[in-house]
């Protein structure tokens, strides 16, 4: 088996960060291939609205479901064979999706892909930590940046060169599991060494300690990011809609997210130097909560610099926290707090959407569908300072 033993230390740091890069990519290009081709799905198929929000939520759903499943993993077979293991999940379920003309079919084979990429969500931190110590936060930057351009990617690229290439949507999805196989077999070849020739033990602990204030500091804080990011995209369409400004709809989605890109590059300069720094996440909760209120009362152009900026606040954010449980934890435990993390930040991110609609229902208010996502900015500001109050780990 190839790894970076014996290789220049220059060498195996720009390795080990371009397979960062490439594996964060490979977390969204199955998922993000789905929505250029839904009404495709949707005629095919002959499904219901009802049936698309399904195939559509339960990625989601497996980020939550999976996280402590992959900490297991991790605990039992190590972090190189649930690097690999995760990725090549997600790859198979992603090309299989199509093979069936059924639904059932379909969701079970969308189960399998989202099982691997929560998988693969899990095991980048403590990836992180084993493979570059010393450069924790500025290695989250980078995978957040491929996982970002592999949101962008498949949406942008599906329509107008992917499917004429292939032909049908089902053929799209295995061309877009192509480069996750390719990755898999990368991070194979030259990923980082079995934890037993660096220190760590191989049967570790995996079941988190829900008792831990980190964990659930932690999770909340990055709950705060999924929901916000997730609730914005479903109610914009139709708040918009609702008081007079449907023509901004697509730009303001486009905005959204577009407006991650530019924080995933400023934090790849300085994300080492806020590691532990408590201001940005002050700032960033701040401009969620001053996104929210932009796009609830302003107009035109206006609301879509709004989105802008709730899309670059939120990813500003999403880089830090990331980079905190290699930071926080014992090396040992990074992929314990890690799992509990995602598991409490995706159920965040499926519990503040469902607020939000109530709140729209029960006032009859349509903007008071965004105060619980300005909420959760306010949220994150609260719980920013404690992370200050808990020691350094040694590296």
């Amino acid at each position: 088996m190839n790894d970076l033993t014996g290789v220049p230390d220059r060498t195996r740091l720009l390795t080990s960060l371009l397979l960062l890069w490439l594996y964060g990519t490979a977390l969204r290009f199955t998922i993000l291939a789905v929505p250029p081709v839904i009404p495709l799905i949707h005629d095919e198929m002959n499904l219901s609205a009802t049936q698309i929000g399904i195939l559509t939520g339960l990625p989601s759903m497996l980020f939550a479901i999976a996280a402590v499943p992959g900490s297991l993993l991790i605990a039992r077979l190590g972090i190189r064979v649930a690097l690999v293991l995760g990725i090549a999940i997600n790859a198979i379920g992603g090309a299989l999706r199509g093979a069936v003309p059924d639904v059932n079919w379909l969701y079970a084979m969308t189960i399998v892909m989202g099982a691997g990429v929560a998988i693969m969500q899990v095991t980048l931190p403590p990836a992180v930590r084993l493979w570059l110590p010393h450069k924790i936060g500025f290695a989250t930057a980078v995978y957040t940046n491929g996982l970002l351009v592999g949101e962008i990617a498949p949406v942008a690229l599906m329509l107008p060169l992917v499917l004429p290439l292939v032909g049908t949507w089902q053929l799209g999805f295995v061309f877009w599991s192509v480069p996750v196989f390719l990755i898999a077999l990368l991070v194979l070849l030259f990923g980082p060494r079995p934890e037993s020739t660096n220190g760590l033990q191989a049967n570790r602990r995996w079941w988190p300690d829900w008792n831990n204030a980190l964990i659930w500091r932690l999770g909340i804080m990055l709950g705060t990011v999924n929901a916000t990011y997730f609730a914005t995209n479903t109610f914009i369409p139709d708040y918009l809609r609702s008081n007079g400004e449907g023509e901004w709809i697509s730009a303001t989605l486009s905005a959204l997210n577009i407006g991650q890109i530019p924080a995933s590059f400023i934090l790849l300069a300085v994300a080492g130097r806020l590691e532990r720094a408590v201001w940005p996440y002050i700032v960033c909760g701040l401009l969620c909560v001053v996104a929210a209120g932009g796009i609830v009362f302003a107009s035109g152009i206006w609301i879509v610099v709004a989105a802008t900026l709730q899309g670059f606040a939120a990813a500003a954010i999403l880089v830090l926290v990331l980079a905190l449980p290699p930071l926080l934890s014992p090396p040992d435990d990074v992929h314990r707090v890690t799992a509990a993390m995602f598991t409490i930040s995706y159920t965040c991110a499926v519990i503040v959407p469902v607020v939000s609609g109530l709140a729209w229902d029960l006032s009859g208010i349509p903007a008071t569908a965004f105060v619980p996502i300005a909420l959760c900015g306010l949220v994150l500001v609260i719980l920013a300072p404690a992370i200050n109050h808990i020691p350094r780990m040694e590296r």
